[in-house]
């Protein structure tokens, strides 16, 4: 790959154009989620009264990797890949496949975490035009799910990415974590970014919302919200080659997507969604899901 990864541009902009005036008694961590930076910003909080909040989060971020991680062998999701067939899948899996269904639909389709055998294929060199065959092994509506078991359509040739929607989940997940601990003035940076609560001031945090090259095409406020960013070209697989990736092959066009939502996981795959659909679609799909809004679509 070239460039920066797209968790890794989105915590770039954020550090940049999120970053609001510390005061001494905020405590911050920084650590990585799905292989990529991730932080945390404890408003009115010393880092030693912060510390067991840390640990929890680190073990549950450490969980969730084993849920939804492609780099570890042994995650549910790379299980799944690998057998085909995955028994017992955790509720958090369950809950992202069930929201992947709402955004395959919505999207007419663009939005489809069965695209991995063309990832694949496109990342090993394949062109565009050479993907007849591994198109085969795709189809989210081919993609069986329930509490007991997922089933993939193709063992061995079947595989899902979740790389569109799961670090809005984990973010989701650290955020409810943090309120379980009565926190409500916290920013939360897990690849997607989740505002609970006030800014140590008392005012709502910024937000800079920032194309690939870092540049800030707008600034919102956010308070018990989330937003995420997508854009086409943030990664390249080859020179002008994107890395969402739609059933008919990579979105070339390049666009820079963000979205807002109660819920980091549905701006987060919202995001991705409009950045795989047609422009004409992106209010027709953001309208079904309730209170998202589109912030910046160029």
């Amino acid at each position: 790959m070239t460039a920066l990864s797209r968790r890794r541009f989105l915590i770039i902009s954020a550090a940049c154009a999120a970053a609001t005036p510390a005061t001494a008694s905020d405590a911050r961590w920084h650590g990585t989620a799905l292989g990529a930076a991730a932080s945390l910003r404890l408003v009115g909080m010393t880092d030693v009264e912060a510390a067991p909040i840390i640990a929890a989060v680190e073990t549950e971020i450490a969980r969730l990797e084993d849920i939804f991680s492609l780099n570890r062998p042994q995650s549910q999701l790379s299980r799944l890949n690998h057998d085909g067939v995955l028994t017992a899948p955790a509720p958090e899996l369950l809950n992202v496949l069930s929201l992947s269904t709402a955004l395959h639909q919505a999207s007419g389709g663009a939005f489809d975490p069965s695209i991995q055998p063309v990832w694949r294929a496109l990342a090993a060199g394949a062109r565009a035009d050479d993907l007849v065959d591994v198109q085969r092994a795709i189809g989210w509506e081919k993609v069986i799910f329930d509490a007991s078991t997922i089933r993939l359509p193709m063992p061995g040739r079947s595989a899902l990415t979740l790389n569109g929607i799961a670090q809005g989940a984990i973010t989701d997940r650290i955020a409810a974590l943090l309120r379980g601990f009565g926190l409500s003035d916290v920013l939360v940076d897990m690849g997607e970014i989740a505002a609970l609560g006030a800014r140590g001031d008392g005012a709502s945090w910024k937000v800079g919302l920032a194309t690939p090259d870092h540049t800030v095409l707008k600034r919102i406020a956010l308070r018990d919200r989330a937003v995420a960013t997508s854009s086409s070209l943030a990664t390249q697989l080859s020179p002008g080659l994107g890395h969402i990736i739609t059933p008919d092959g990579p979105a070339n066009r390049e666009r820079t997507v963000s979205v807002s939502a109660p819920e980091a996981a549905i701006a987060d795959g919202l995001s991705t969604a409009l950045c795989a659909a047609s422009a004409d679609k992106a209010s027709e799909i953001v309208v079904r899901f309730p209170d998202a809004r589109i912030e910046l679509n160029v």
